[in-house]
């Protein structure tokens, strides 16, 4: 359960402010700060934390049943 809440809350963050979360990766990810990123990757950040939603909450039905 404690997961499953912790999921959501990274999706939900994902979905609504993508660019300082992707920022905050690619800082970890990459020694060198010159690192620019294309404008497509923060709404493939925004998509997938739409659809981490939808898997915590699609899971949480059936787990309802």
């Amino acid at each position: 359960m404690a997961l499953r809440l912790l999921f959501a809350v990274l999706g939900l963050l994902e979905a609504a402010f993508p660019k300082p979360l992707v920022d905050f990766w690619m800082n970890l990810a990459t020694k060198d700060d010159d690192v620019e990123l294309r404008p497509w990757v923060y709404t493939a950040a925004r998509i997938e934390g739409v659809l981490i939603l939808l898997y915590v909450l699609s899971g949480r039905r059936k787990a309802d049943e």
